[in-house]
């Protein structure tokens, strides 16, 4: 078999990290999808990874030269409850490679059979979640927000049982790690200092290098990750993007958007919108996501304790203060990002209060989260289109109030209007993952075996800035602005 150019740090690691455990093979695999340019990128031979060996290696069925197939030991809080042992229950980590921007990237198995971690669980995943998260993950990183990343998509030729029964599928993951918060709150419940201490560094060299040298380099790798998730959570609101569910376990150090499982899109703006179906109280609706996220740094901060310092009075200061540049960094980020969807390059005062007054009133209104930021492009150039945007609003004369505010302020700006839409449309993308679309595409997947919408789907989400005439419906929002809908975890 040809050899992919594994280099596997973490498995190097000391044992109580993972368990070592192959993939357990499949029936039938089949590739439903190959991501080419992603292969390329990680150096690999997508004509190998197509064939018969490459399938095989992509379902779990054969074990290639160079891997080191592992399961990752880690716990977590599930919404806001501590389970000091979860781990990769259906995911393998077959090794890691070194891509050819000279980066390090992690090749794993999802739905790869059970794992000493499966807690019952039949390690398995069903092709509808595996084709959401391969859509949406591309999606993301076509967006340019920081994500896990899909490299193919193959059936297994087995069926799963959850409440009825599916076509069973493996997804090949890449991530720049798979190290969560919950990494080091497996450690951290069980008093292991040395563990957190090998894990932290391990972090350090890979993902925040700059820490090794600071004064307190434990106190800059939690400055890092602060930084790091800060500016995606940011990132996510600027699209409408809803994780569904933040658990410490789904937040990565390396600052990629991880794991996709009851995530969604908003339709009509709502700061309170809630899609998982086993988030009945709203702990990871759209608007809290920035507020989750510091918690979940905190959960960190706490878990890096014994390595802060050694007076555990000094160890906490250190904590608070790195802590403390988490709402200074994401308040810069988000009002940043809604200046720049407004159209405006320079930074004045008022901006931040002229953005909020078009959420609240977007959200009083119904308005398409999407489709009113992009209709804006077009009315900064020209205000015969704000027709456009007024149909938007269920009361137009609400916008029109907030309209007469934001021309005031692009007069201010020295830019011409035509280079002002255009930048506009550089970061107001004109698709996302429409989840009436997403759901379309998964039907036809599962029911008929049709994979072609699926393909579609994902030739159109991978340029969202772009107008795309002759794929306009791809843009347009669900009859009744998605309300009720509802999504679940693929366990």
């Amino acid at each position: 078999m040809t050899a992919l150019p594994f280099d596997n740090s973490y498995a190097r690691l000391p044992e109580r990290f993972y368990a070592r455990r192959p993939p357990t093979p499949v029936a039938a695999p089949r590739l439903v999808r190959l991501n080419r340019p992603l292969a390329e990128e990680l150096g690999l031979d997508p004509d190998w990874l197509a064939g018969p060996d490459g399938v095989a290696a992509l379902a779990g069925n054969t074990v290639p030269d160079g891997a080191d197939p592992i399961a990752a030991a880690y716990a977590g809080h599930q919404f806001g409850q501590f389970v000091p042992q979860l781990g990769d229950g259906r995911a393998v980590l077959l090794g890691e490679v070194v891509d050819r921007n000279g980066h390090r990237r992690d090749i794993q198995l999802k739905g790869a059979g059970p794992t000493p971690f499966s807690r019952r669980g039949d390690g398995r995943a069903a092709l509808g979640p595996v084709l959401r998260e391969y859509l949406v993950s591309e999606a993301m990183a076509a967006l340019g927000i920081p994500t896990t990343r899909a490299l193919a998509a193959v059936t297994t030729g087995e069926r799963v049982v959850r409440e009825t029964l599916l076509p069973g599928a493996v997804l090949t993951r890449v991530a720049a790690s798979h190290i969560r918060v919950g990494t080091f709150q497996f450690f951290a419940a069980r008093g292991d200092v040395e563990g957190l201490r090998a894990l932290a560094d391990h972090v350090i060299a890979r993902h925040h290098p700059d820490a090794a040298g600071a004064a307190n380099p434990y106190r800059a790798l939690l400055e890092g990750v602060v930084a790091a998730q800060a500016d995606l959570v940011a990132r996510w609101l600027h699209v409408g993007f809803v994780h569904g569910v933040m658990n410490t376990d789904n937040m990565s150090v390396a600052g990629e958007t991880i794991d996709y499982g009851p995530c969604a899109f908003l339709d009509a703006y709502d700061p309170r919108t809630v899609y998982s179906s086993i988030d009945r109280n709203g702990r990871y609706a759209y608007g809290q996501q920035p507020r989750i996220a510091l918690w979940n740094l905190t959960r960190l901060a706490e878990t890096l304790l014994p390595l802060l310092a050694e007076a555990e009075d000094a160890s906490v200061a250190e904590a608070e203060a790195a802590l403390a540049t988490y709402a200074p960094r994401f308040e810069a980020a988000y009002h940043g990002g809604l200046a720049r969807k407004l159209g405006l390059a320079e930074t004045r005062d008022g901006d931040p209060a002229l953005a909020g007054d078009l959420l609240k009133r977007m959200a009083e209104n119904q308005a398409d989260f999407t489709l009113t930021f992009r209709a804006l492009c077009a009315a900064a150039e020209r205000p015969d289109a704000d027709a456009t945007v007024r149909d938007r609003f269920v009361d137009p004369t609400s916008y029109d109030a907030w309209a007469a505010d934001w021309r005031a302020r692009l007069a201010q700006e020295a830019r011409d209007p035509a280079e002002t839409a255009a930048a506009m449309r550089g970061v107001n993308p004109a698709f996302i993952p429409r989840n009436h679309r997403v759901e379309a595409m998964i039907e036809a997947a599962v029911e008929r075996d049709d994979f072609a919408p699926f393909a579609t789907l994902l030739a159109v989400l991978a340029r969202p800035y772009d107008d795309q005439p002759d794929h306009a419906a791809f843009a347009e929002a669900p009859a009744g602005g998605g309300v009720g809908y509802r999504t679940f975890c693929g366990t």
